[in-house]
């Protein structure tokens, strides 16, 4: 996003505090105050912006879809061979191990907990989720595997999911590792 206007980074300011929170502290556990704290702003200020807590998230989830969506089209530039575009996906779990292992996955997390009592707001978080499936999709389908091809991504995410929930509990960076390098395998093998 190019922003431009002293509102425009105002309210990316905003995003970028809440983002920060939801990830570390949870949706639930962020109160509006936290994230009025956080961006140093006057109470009144971010209601110019956002009436809610409800309107920061899903200002925070169109904040990362553009995110996502920007990474997928730097892979796909950048690795014409679906296999490597698999394996930039599973290096992206690599690359935040120290996140990962602190909090756990930020779209993992925030549906997770979403799901439990807010499904309103999960149905909107999940389409981070739908992004990456359907991307993954796409490589597998380059790979032949159209009759499987969404079995497969739902597979992987889900492994990737895994490996991050349980890189969380135990807090544990080389098990992340270990179970990374055995997807990088299979990828390599299909």
């Amino acid at each position: 996003m190019n922003i431009g206007s002293k509102g425009e980074k105002t309210r990316a300011d905003i995003v970028g505090c809440a983002n920060r929170l939801f990830y570390e502290l949870g949706y639930e556990a962020t109160s509006f105050s936290d994230i009025v704290d956080a961006s140093g702003l006057y109470r009144g200020n971010i209601y110019h912006y956002f009436k809610s807590k409800e309107d920061i998230l899903r200002a925070v989830v169109e904040q990362r879809l553009v995110e996502f969506r920007t990474l997928l089209t730097q892979w796909d530039k950048a690795h014409t061979n679906p296999k490597a575009r698999l394996l930039a996906f599973v290096d992206m779990i690599t690359g935040h191990q120290s996140e990962l292992v602190e909090y756990g996955c930020p779209i993992g997390s925030l549906n997770t907990e979403l799901g439990k009592d807010r499904r309103d707001l999960q149905l909107a978080a999940r389409a981070l989720f739908d992004l990456f499936r359907d991307w993954l999709a796409v490589c597998f389908v380059a790979l032949g595997r159209g009759a499987e091809a969404k079995t497969m991504a739902l597979h992987l995410l889900g492994r990737a999911q895994g490996i991050a929930v349980i890189a969380h509990v135990y807090q544990d960076k080389c098990l992340l590792k270990r179970e990374t390098d055995q997807l990088e395998v299979w990828i390599r093998q299909l």
